[in-house]
C-alpha cells in the first residue's frame, strides 16, 4: 500500500509538474518570427503551415518571414533576431562551426533543434523544347539555383565545379526563377527544396518541361568531398512530367530555435506539429517525412529541452550529448 502511495504522489507531482511547465507562459515573447525562404518554395509553405498549427495550439502569434533560406536563417536565429527558422544541415554545420558564409567567424553554437522536418532535395527543371535534360547538359548555360543564401546558392556552384561543368548561375526567389525558365530568360532553374516545389509544379502545368537530378556516377564523383550530401530518388509520383523514380541528391532539414528559448514554449511547438501529421500533409507533401522518428537524422544539433521533453515523454530516445 505504502509502495502504491509513493507511486500515485510521484505521478501526481510529475503531472503537475508538467501542467505547470506547459501553463507557465509569463517569458514568452508577445509575438513570433518564422525565417523560412522565397515566395514558391517549400520553405515558405511549410513554414506559414506549421507556425499557423502552432498558433492555434498556444495562443501565441507565430508569422512567416520570406528570407533567402537557411543560410539567412540560422543566423538570424543564432543573432536572437528570430524566435524561430528552418534550416538544412549541411549550412547548419557549416555555421555551427564559424564558416557561414553570412557570418564568417562566428560560430552559431547558440542555435537548438525542435524538430524533424524533411529531406531537401536537388532539382532541376528546363523546358522540354530547350533539350536540357541533365545536369551534363548545363554546361554552358545560365541557371537560376534560387536566392542568394539558400541551400542551391551555397551547394549547385560547388557541384558543378566538381564536375567540370562551366554554369553561370543566378539568384532570385523560386517563383521569380520559373517564370524566367518560362519565358526563356534562363535555360533552366535548379533549386533545393523539399518536394513538390509549388514553383516547379506550376511550370509543368503551363509548359512541357523537364526534371531532374544528379546521376548516380555523378553523385560518386563528388560524394567524399560533401559527406552531408545523402542518394536518393524524385519519386515519379512527385511531379507528372517524370515517367520514373528519378536519381538525386538531398540533404535533412530541420526547425531551430534559440537556445533561450523558453522550455514551456518549446515543448509546446513541438507537441503541436509532431501531434498533428495529417494537418502539416495538407500544408506540404514533403511532410510525409515530418516524423519523430526522424530526429534521429539530427547529427549535431543540439535539442532544445522543451523538444527533449516531449520526444522522451513519446518514447523517442536523444543521445545525451545532444540534449542542450
Amino acid at each position: 500500500m505504502k509502495t502504491f502511495t509513493t507511486l500515485l504522489t510521484s505521478a501526481l507531482f510529475t503531472a503537475v509538474a508538467g501542467s505547470t511547465l506547459a501553463d507557465d507562459r509569463s517569458d514568452w515573447p508577445n509575438s513570433l518570427t518564422i525565417g523560412t525562404g522565397s515566395q514558391g518554395a517549400t520553405y515558405y509553405i511549410y513554414g506559414s503551415g506549421w507556425g499557423n498549427i502552432a498558433s492555434e495550439a498556444t495562443g501565441a502569434n507565430f508569422g512567416a518571414e520570406v528570407t533567402g533560406g537557411p543560410v539567412q536563417n540560422v543566423t538570424l536565429v543564432q543573432m536572437g533576431e528570430h524566435e524561430f527558422g528552418m534550416v538544412t544541415m549541411g549550412p547548419a554545420y557549416q555555421a555551427w562551426i564559424g564558416e557561414s558564409a553570412l557570418a564568417p567567424g562566428v560560430e552559431h553554437t547558440d542555435i537548438r533543434a525542435v524538430f524533424p522536418m524533411y529531406q531537401t532535395a536537388l532539382q532541376v527543371i528546363a523546358l522540354e523544347s530547350s533539350g536540357i535534360e541533365s545536369i551534363a547538359d548545363l554546361g554552358g548555360k545560365t541557371v537560376g539555383i534560387g536566392p542568394a543564401g539558400g541551400t542551391g546558392d551555397l551547394y549547385y556552384p560547388q557541384l558543378f565545379e566538381a564536375l567540370g561543368l562551366d554554369v553561370e548561375t543566378r539568384n532570385a526567389g523560386a517563383a521569380d526563377q520559373a517564370g524566367q525558365v518560362q519565358d526563356g530568360l534562363l535555360d533552366a532553374f535548379a533549386f533545393a527544396s523539399g518536394m513538390p516545389v509549388s514553383a516547379f509544379s506550376q511550370l509543368e502545368a503551363q509548359a512541357d518541361v523537364n526534371i531532374f537530378s544528379f546521376s548516380p556516377d555523378e553523385i560518386t564523383v563528388f560524394a567524399d568531398q560533401f559527406p552531408e550530401l545523402s542518394a536518393s530518388v524524385i519519386p515519379a509520383s512527385v511531379y507528372s512530367s517524370l515517367g520514373e523514380d528519378t536519381s538525386a541528391v538531398s540533404l535533412w532539414n530541420v526547425a531551430i530555435t534559440h537556445k533561450d528559448m523558453p522550455e514551456s514554449l518549446v515543448y509546446e511547438v513541438t507537441k503541436a506539429v509532431m501531434e498533428n501529421n495529417d494537418r502539416m500533409m495538407q500544408v506540404h507533401g514533403a511532410a510525409i517525412e515530418t516524423l519523430p522518428e526522424n530526429a534521429k537524422h539530427n547529427a549535431f544539433i543540439p535539442w532544445h529541452p522543451g523538444a527533449v521533453r516531449w520526444f522522451e515523454e513519446n518514447g523517442v530516445e536523444i543521445d545525451d550529448d545532444l540534449k542542450g
